[in-house]
């Protein structure tokens, strides 16, 4: 009760914030069924390509800005502001830049042409801005600002979405793809904007603190990115291109669904819960609660498939038995994101074991892709998902219990940063008001 307390400032644009985030899955869903599973799986490997390349564009700024922006004194912030965004922007530019001069080598790697690769790169930049916008406004307390952003810019997607759809009849994915972008961009400068952040504060030295700080949770978003987007690159290879957009409603719908429900509802209360609790108990009751989170979340989703499929439409074949096989995998996935969660709020003890884990489970996950798709196809593909997160909890599970048994030495709970910084930042006390700027 003492968490809600000092968090019900922020539930209702909590709310709002997960409307927007319904709403925008439903604009996708939208897309599937107005543009045919051909176009969709198109729309789907571009967007798999940009979430990939923006976790080196954003190399996780918007998660350490969450944590230095309620700890810092009001007169330190338009700094830490001002040197993300300028960072930011320039890192991603150069990412944008280098990514087109190795177009060459990298179309032949993905399998893809070289407008499906720019448009993704374009793509990856609009999502970092959105991204590091979000994550700075959350960090500066303007939960009704990015709420009401988040809103408006859904909405608006959804109504360009539906008019492309009804009355211009547009079935090219890449109209979809560039109508996000510039929700993106325009969400981005709302953002920026929102922030009042000085244009001249950057900061060399600032900038360097803040990428040390996230670079160990830069890595596990590389690895779990490489292994939970790698698998439609293969598809796209191995596959028929409207089986790329038939898996994303076995398997996408679904984990949008639960990133909804978890991330903008749950992790409301369960984040700054886990942060505060002793982890030994917590991670003692996570391995409890494991098996009925999998098989909840399991019959959640399969019982949620059929809404999916209605609405998707006759373009995509429904099958229990993929249903299922999806189900499983969505019920693993959602496991391994609690213990994720956990040890990411345990600081630098808890990011070495889950680096430790996935460097350990991605070869394993990533052969068994390669070796399910390529044999089996979309069946293949929900298999290896499944298999993959199956690794990787087994890995967790284990490490966990090794690492956090009862009577084990404890280690002081640092930032999950590789190096410890020597932030500039205070490191006063945080208030409830501060405690409040936890992600959503």
């Amino acid at each position: 009760m003492n968490v809600l307390r000092r968090h019900r400032q922020a539930a209702g644009p909590t709310l709002v914030s997960t409307l927007a985030s319904a709403v925008s899955a439903g604009t996708t869903l939208v897309i599937a069924r107005g543009a045919g599973a051909a176009a969709f799986g198109r729309f789907t490997l571009v967007l798999s390509i940009a979430l990939i390349v923006a976790v080196g564009m954003l190399m996780s700024l918007h998660y350490v800005m969450l944590q230095e922006l309620p700890r810092a004194a009001p007169a330190e912030r338009p700094a830490l502001v001002a040197t993300a965004l300028t960072a930011t922007l320039g890192l991603g530019l150069a990412v944008l830049a280098a990514g087109l001069a190795a177009a060459g080598p990298l179309t032949r790697l993905l399998g893809v042409g070289t407008g499906t690769l720019a448009l993704a790169l374009v793509l990856a930049l609009s999502l970092t801005l959105y991204q590091l916008t979000e994550g700075l406004l959350r960090g500066l307390g303007r939960y009704r600002e990015v709420a009401a952003a988040k809103l408006a810019a859904a909405g608006c997607y959804l109504g360009v979405s539906l008019f492309c759809l009804l009355v211009l009849d547009v079935g090219d994915a890449e109209v979809y793809v560039a109508a996000l972008v510039v929700t993106n961009l325009a969400f981005a400068l709302t953002g920026a904007v929102l922030t009042r952040a000085p244009r001249r504060s950057w900061s060399a030295r600032l900038a360097r603190t803040l990428y040390r700080h996230g670079a160990c949770v830069t890595v596990i978003a590389a690895l779990t990115a490489v292994l939970f987007g790698v698998d439609v690159v293969f598809l796209n290879h191995w596959a028929e291109r409207a089986d790329v957009g038939v898996y994303s409603v076995y398997n996408g719908f679904p984990k949008r669904l639960l990133g909804v429900v978890f991330t903008d509802g749950i992790g409301l209360v369960l984040l700054p819960a886990l942060a505060l609790a002793d982890k030994v108990s917590a991670m003692r009751r996570i391995a409890r609660l494991t098996p009925a989170v999998a098989a909840g979340t399991a019959l959640f989703s399969f019982a949620a498939s059929t809404v999916f499929f209605l609405l998707a439409g006759p373009g995509y074949p429904y099958d229990l038995a993929l249903m299922a096989l999806s189900a499983a995998g969505i019920g693993a996935h959602t496991a391994f994101n609690l213990y994720s969660v956990a040890l990411a709020m345990d600081g630098l003890r808890g990011a070495r074991v889950l680096i430790g884990c996935l460097l350990a489970g991605v070869p394993a996950g990533l052969a068994c892709q390669a070796l399910c798709i390529g044999r089996w196809g979309l069946t293949g593909g929900l298999a290896a998902f499944a298999l993959s997160n199956l690794i990787l909890l087994v890995l967790v599970m284990a490490a966990a219990a090794r690492k956090y048994r009862p009577g084990a030495v404890t280690e002081s709970t640092e930032p999950a940063s590789c190096a410890s910084p020597s932030s500039s930042t205070s490191t006063r006390p945080t208030s409830p008001r501060d405690s409040a700027a936890t992600p959503s």
